[in-house]
């Protein structure tokens, strides 16, 4: 597992840049959008892509991928249905998935069979961000035994000490969130993520990705000088949405291709 990870961030780092990651809703507005998106990303140079799970009360998303979630439920996504879509890119090995979902759903899956699913995949592991590390013990195991990561998440405000110990229980990487509040394009300062990546440094060897209002070539050129990784998710959305199949992988292939190009700069 940490092999898998550590490669892609090993190689981000012989290429002079962060790695760039990012983030698609799963079935918006359908599945075939989303496998011609994800294929695309790959195309375009992307390291990693975390596909997100739709859920109706996401706490961490912001309108964008709340609308876009609810586009892909109204679509007829399902839980199983993301699944399979992992399987079928997974399958295809264009470009390493981390799935991101929320507690409730993937507790009712079932632990186990949610880490057996995605390993049969091929993919890198989960995110489930509103799952506390100090509640993520049967989750952690289930996937770890698959050879699976589970990442966690430090917030600006959480304490030193507390990011520590929540870096001690991530696999793969550390994902900072750059800012409080919810996801979004926009509105991102990216001084203090920049003061709060040198902080981390201090208390973790873990790989940094940052992600939350990422959304223009300067926040990646800005952030990418410190952090490990960065992790763009509404800005693409909104570059894609309203678009299907070939269009929607068109415009994502732009708009990250702009990134990777500032990324180089970082």
């Amino acid at each position: 597992m940490s092999d898998r990870y550590a490669e892609i961030f090993a190689r981000a780092r012989r290429e002079g840049r962060p790695a760039l990651i990012p983030y698609v809703m799963a079935g918006d507005p359908d599945a075939e959008t989303t496998l011609a998106v994800v294929r695309a990303l790959g195309e375009a140079g992307a390291d990693a892509v975390e596909l997100g799970i739709p859920y109706s009360d996401p706490l961490a998303d912001g309108p964008t991928i709340q609308a876009a979630a609810q586009r892909a439920l109204e679509g007829g996504i399902s839980f199983e249905g993301v699944l399979d879509l992992i399987d079928r890119l997974g399958g295809e090995g264009r470009v390493p998935l981390i799935a991101f979902g929320y507690a409730n759903p993937v507790e009712r899956y079932g632990h186990a069979r949610f880490a057996a699913r995605l390993a049969a995949a091929g993919a890198l592991g989960a995110i489930v961000p509103d799952l506390p590390f100090e509640e993520c013990d049967a989750l952690r195991s289930d996937l770890r035994a698959r050879g699976l990561g589970l990442t966690q998440l430090v917030a600006p405000t959480t304490s030193i000490d507390r990011a520590a110990s929540i870096a001690a229980a991530s696999d793969g990487f550390l994902y900072v969130v750059s800012r409080m509040g919810v996801t979004g394009a926009g509105g991102l300062d990216p001084a203090p993520v920049v003061e709060q990546v040198r902080l981390l440094r201090k208390v973790t060897g873990l790989p940094l990705a940052v992600g939350f209002g990422i959304s223009k070539a300067e926040h990646v050129e800005a952030i990418g000088s410190v952090a490990d990784g960065v992790i763009v998710g509404s800005a693409l959305i909104d570059a894609i949405v309203g678009r299907r199949a070939s269009d929607a992988a068109a415009a994502a292939r732009a708009f990250v291709a702009s990134l990777k190009i500032a990324a180089r700069k970082a």
